[in-house]
């Protein structure tokens, strides 16, 4: 019998093909073909250098095996297998009292992982993902590019795509690839960026289907420039969507506490107007930390102080204020400790943080100031709310 091991995998249905994790290994372990990114257990140390990187913690997985699975075999997969029940290798001198058995050792420290599994809302529609991959991507029309900033240092755009009929199954709260035409330096295609789509899984304008998008333009962004250069009428190829757990709640009676930065406001647009469609004139029960440099550089403004407090509380903070003090999110929420106190004992709330990766140990810190306040221990809240499907995180 072999001896068993432990094997680090990846969540295909959860992956959004950024392919960070594959540009981060230092071992070249992790790879990619048109269809899903892989982990070679050959090479794989458990170094962990993956993990921090990844958006939507599809990398932290892991299952214990007595023969590793191939790359043939995790290239073909639409899920994750289920972990296995293995039978313990037996020793003569095993046995004694006190002894552990090593399979189950192993089945411990694997499902320790590092971070714990994201979990989509229970009450959320089944999604479809990678539709579309490298080598059959979706061609869309470009039917608007709008900027959304004042600020001639973050030129943020809303671009609107057209799929001319072919289906398109986006839920809020997915992502799509962009494929950037040209190669790299070593003369390879580029492979897709991934952007969060913006807009409700009915369409930027009900009825429609067509999809919507917010992309900041990056100095020496090759696709960020390609997409913010766009015109009505070009075409893009698109490939997605992606991503099965950042997913809102199909129960319109469940609370959104929203923390996000930048562009990461693009899922919590598309949560926004889908709830505003489905509930109208009622309580929208959302609330949303939203930070910026400048009102000039926070896209959406306009629009997002149109909205009724009924349907969205809405708490802005900017860092970069001339003559103003910086305020960043955490500080806002602090300042509304009540009320996210409140939502935080609310087996109703469902908490989404999108934005730059910085932005998350001050939320965190944040969280566990508020949750002592009522007597709660913010690790143990966040995990039990994570295992529910209710603590979504993607930060970038």
């Amino acid at each position: 019998m072999n001896t068993p091991l432990k094997q680090h995998l990846i969540d295909p249905e959860i992956c959004i093909r950024c392919y960070t994790c594959e540009m981060t290994c230092p071992l070249g372990a992790i790879e990619h073909d048109d269809n899903n990114v892989v982990v070679n257990a050959d090479l794989c140390n458990f170094c962990m250098d993956c993990i921090p990187v990844c958006p939507t913690g599809s990398i932290d997985e892991w299952r214990v095996v007595e023969t590793p699975y191939t790359l043939e075999a995790q290239y073909e997969w639409e899920e994750l297998p289920e972990q296995e029940e293995l039978a313990a290798p037996v020793d003569p001198a095993d046995g004694a009292e006190g002894e552990q058995d090593p399979i189950a050792a192993l089945l411990a420290e694997a499902q320790k992982g590092a971070g714990g599994r994201a979990v989509a809302p229970v009450s959320a529609a089944k999604p479809t993902v990678n539709l579309y991959n490298l080598s059959h991507p979706v061609e869309a029309v470009v039917q608007g590019n709008y900027p959304l900033t004042q600020d001639p240092e973050h030129d943020v755009r809303h671009i609107i795509l057209d799929f001319q009929g072919r289906p398109f199954p986006v839920l809020e709260g997915q992502s799509l690839g962009i494929l950037a035409p040209g190669e790299d330096c070593e003369g390879k295609a580029h492979l897709p960026r991934l952007y969060s789509v913006s807009s409700p899984q009915d369409g930027e304008r009900p009825g429609y289907h067509n999809v919507s998008l917010t992309v900041k333009r990056e100095a020496q962004g090759v696709c960020s420039n390609y997409i913010c250069d766009l015109q009505p009428g070009d075409r893009v190829n698109v490939t997605g969507p992606f991503g099965a757990t950042f997913l809102m709640p199909a129960d319109q009676e469940a609370r959104l506490l929203m923390i996000c930065t930048g562009t990461g406001s693009a899922p919590m647009r598309a949560f926004t107007m889908a709830r505003q469609r489905r509930v109208g004139p009622k309580d929208g029960g959302m609330v949303m930390f939203f930070g910026a440099r400048t009102p000039e550089s926070l896209p959406y403004f306009g629009p997002l102080n149109k909205l009724p407090e009924s349907l969205l509380q809405k708490h802005l903070s900017y860092s970069r204020v001339a003559g103003g003090p910086r305020e960043y999110v955490q500080d806002c929420m602090r300042q509304a400790r009540d009320l996210v106190a409140g939502m935080l004992q609310d087996g109703q709330t469902h908490i989404y943080i999108c934005g730059l990766k910085e932005m998350e140990a001050g939320v965190e810190a944040a969280f566990e100031e508020i949750a002592q306040s009522f007597g709660g221990n913010w690790p143990d809240l966040r995990d039990t709310l994570r295992e529910a499907g209710r603590y979504h995180v993607e930060t970038y």
